[in-house]
C-alpha cells in the first residue's frame, strides 16, 4: 500500500489576525518555513488547526493558501471528520477540489456506524487516500482496533500516546500494509522503532527539528521535547501558539 508520506509531518495551527479573522498568507508562510525545517508533510484544518470554529468557505482558502505556497513536493492533507457522515463527505469533496493529496478524518463522536462513516468519506474522496483519525479525548470514542482491518483506509493517526493501543494497531493494520502515524510528541522515540511510518505533531508547529530527531531515534531529542510538549498542552491550543510565536513571530490570537 502507498504512504501519503513517511516521517514527520505537522499539524498546522490556524493562524487568525487581531480580530480573528484567518490569516490564510501568514498560514501558508508557516507551513513553507516548516516544510524547509524538515517537516515531510502538512495538515490543515485538523484538530490543532482549530477546525471547528472554521467556516467552509475558510477551510478551502486556507487549503488553497497552504497548497499554492508548498507546491506538489509535499504532501498537503486536509482534515475532513464531522459529527455525521454527510457533514464529513462534503468537506472531503471540498478538500479534493481543491488540492488536497490525502484527507484525515475523526471519527464521529458517539458513532454507532464507523463503517458507514469511513464509506462515505472513502466515496467522497473518490480515490485521493484517507486517513483515519482516532482521539478519543477529542472525539470519543474512537476507533476500536479490531474494526481497522475493515475500514477503507490507507493508514491511521492515533493521537492516544498510549504504548500498548500503539502495539496493537501495528498488529492489526500490517496485514494491509496500512500505515501508522502517532499524534503524540511524548512517544517519538518509541515509536518509529516499533513500525509506525510516521508522525503528525501539533509539537512540529514550534519544535520541527527535534521532532524530526526524536522520530529518529535520538532519546536526547525525546527527552528536550517534555517541556514544549507540556506547553503545549496547556491551554490547548494557546500555550502552543504561544511556542510557535516565541519560535516563528506568529500570532497567539484563537477562536477557542
Amino acid at each position: 500500500m502507498d504512504r501519503v508520506f513517511e516521517g514527520v509531518g505537522v499539524a498546522l495551527v490556524t493562524l487568525f489576525d487581531d480580530s480573528g479573522a484567518l490569516d490564510a498568507a501568514a498560514t501558508a508562510s508557516l507551513a513553507a518555513q516548516l516544510v524547509g525545517s524538515g517537516v515531510r508533510a502538512v495538515v490543515v484544518a485538523g484538530s490543532t488547526g482549530e477546525a471547528a470554529t472554521l467556516e467552509r468557505d475558510e477551510r478551502i482558502r486556507l487549503l488553497e493558501a497552504v497548497r499554492d505556497a508548498l507546491g506538489s513536493s509535499t504532501p498537503v492533507l486536509a482534515g475532513t471528520g464531522a459529527p455525521s457522515a454527510r457533514q464529513a463527505a462534503t468537506l472531503t469533496r471540498d478538500a479534493v477540489e481543491h488540492g488536497a493529496d490525502a484527507v484525515l478524518a475523526l471519527s464521529p463522536p458517539r458513532s454507532i456506524d464507523l463503517l458507514g462513516y469511513y464509506d462515505a468519506v472513502a466515496k467522497a474522496a473518490a480515490g485521493v487516500p484517507v486517513l483515519a483519525y482516532h482521539f478519543p479525548a477529542v472525539s470519543a470514542p474512537g476507533i476500536p482496533v479490531e474494526l481497522l482491518a475493515e475500514l477503507p483506509i490507507v493508514g491511521l493517526k492515533d493521537s492516544t500516546g498510549e504504548p500498548p493501543r500503539l502495539l496493537a494497531e501495528l498488529d492489526a493494520l500490517e496485514p494491509s500494509g496500512a500505515a501508522l502515524y502517532t499524534g503524540s510528541s511524548s512517544i517519538l522515540s518509541f515509536a518509529a522503532p516499533l513500525g509506525c511510518t510516521g508522525a503528525i505533531l501539533s509539537l512540529a508547529n514550534a519544535e520541527p527539528e527535534r521532532c524530526r530527531a526524536a522520530f529518529d531515534g535520538d532519546a536526547g531529542a525525546q527527552r528536550a521535547l517534555f517541556g514544549a510538549h507540556v506547553a503545549a498542552h496547556d491551554r490547548f491550543p494557546l500555550g502552543l501558539k504561544e511556542l510557535v510565536a516565541q519560535r516563528f513571530g506568529t500570532s497567539t490570537t484563537c477562536r477557542v
